[in-house]
């Protein structure tokens, strides 16, 4: 089969690859789309460690060919979070942080190929209201669900999302879909800005000198938003964030951080009693919600993709994203 081989930070490469073998309870999977997210980028770099050679790939959208409850042609997410069942963190619902477990396409090969493996367990059908393409958006979308689960949003809270990227944008309408107001995006892009008014956000800043101001003139005698999503993956937006956020209030550093040293402002951490709130991965009932939220047209996913390149073409699809050009891709398998 085809596949896209990472063999080094920055080698990328169409080959031909055997076929996977599904062992029990695995499912074979023909996978027709898959998207391309921030965590890829950072392997693609180098930026996370990773085992070579390596067919990365998380968000996977295909048909079932073996090895399934579902019937074969079943369309189907994969949830690439794997874990035991059986440890201490799987016995207390935290499947997400298994240590016997891992993530499809990091640990093992993913779904930048023609075919692949997942848990029997891992695969959820998709309804036909939602198309195929713009499907893989779902997975990180469950990571965004998961999050806000975590950070407890409710009715009538202030929000602000530092960064307007695909999660960005994403926390956006389920921050708006659980109540939130006002929801606060804050990004240096314009046509980024407009486009999560579009989505839900009351209202939107660029970054500046007065910021702090801003944001506080909008949350009232709160004093700031009740919670801040940084979902850039700095040091130095976590850090903004932290200065943003109200007394007592609760922040979220969502981008992933490679970073291993750096400046907090750690005494606004002391005085504020801010809660940090971390967030990783998703559980399996994200992905249900996250289906839900699609289907009923509460969270859109189209307006996010603004490309759709062949698998083959992985590399261009890489190059657009270190230009910081669009928001996402979507790789077509089957093209």
């Amino acid at each position: 089969m085809k596949a896209m081989v990472l063999t080094a930070p920055g080698a990328v490469a169409l080959e031909e690859i055997a076929q996977p073998v599904p062992g029990a309870d695995e499912a074979l999977i023909r996978v027709t789309h898959s998207g391309i997210c921030g965590t890829d980028f950072k392997i693609f770099k180098g930026g996370i460690p990773v085992p070579y050679p390596l067919v990365m790939g998380h968000e996977s959208i295909g048909e079932v060919v073996s090895g399934s409850k579902f019937e074969p042609g079943t369309r189907i997410i994969v949830d690439p979070v794997t874990y035991c069942g059986t440890c201490y963190q799987c016995r207390v619902g935290q499947t997400q942080l298994c240590p016997n477990g891992g993530l499809i396409g990091r640990d093992v090969d993913g779904g930048f190929a023609e075919y692949q493996l997942a848990p029997a367990d891992n695969i959820h059908a998709i309804p036909d209201a939602i198309p195929s393409e713009i499907a893989a958006l779902m997975q990180p979308m469950t990571t965004c669900i998961h999050g806000q689960m975590m950070a407890d949003i409710k009715p009538g809270e202030a929000v602000a999302i530092i960064g307007l990227g695909v999660t960005g944008l994403l926390h956006v309408q389920i921050a708006k879909a659980l109540g939130a107001d006002p929801v606060i995006g804050i990004t240096r892009s314009a046509w980024k800005r407009d486009l999560a008014e579009e989505l839900g956000a009351d209202v939107t800043f660029a970054p500046s000198d007065d910021l702090v101001e801003q944001v506080r003139a909008v949350t009232g005698d709160k004093g700031g938003p009740d919670v801040v999503i940084e979902s850039v993956g700095s040091l130095a937006v976590l850090a903004q964030a932290m200065d943003l956020v109200r007394l007592g209030g609760r922040v979220m550093p969502f981008g992933i951080l490679t970073q291993t040293q750096g400046e907090l402002p750690f005494y606004d951490f002391y005085f504020k009693e801010i809660q940090l709130v971390n967030a990783r991965a998703a559980k399996p009932a994200d992905f249900t919600a996250s289906i839900d939220y699609v289907e009923r047209g509460v969270v859109k996913l189209a307006p996010l993709i603004t490309d759709q390149i062949p698998l083959s073409e992985m590399n261009r699809a890489m190059e657009k994203l270190e230009a910081g050009e669009g928001i996402k891709i979507i790789l077509d398998n089957a093209a």
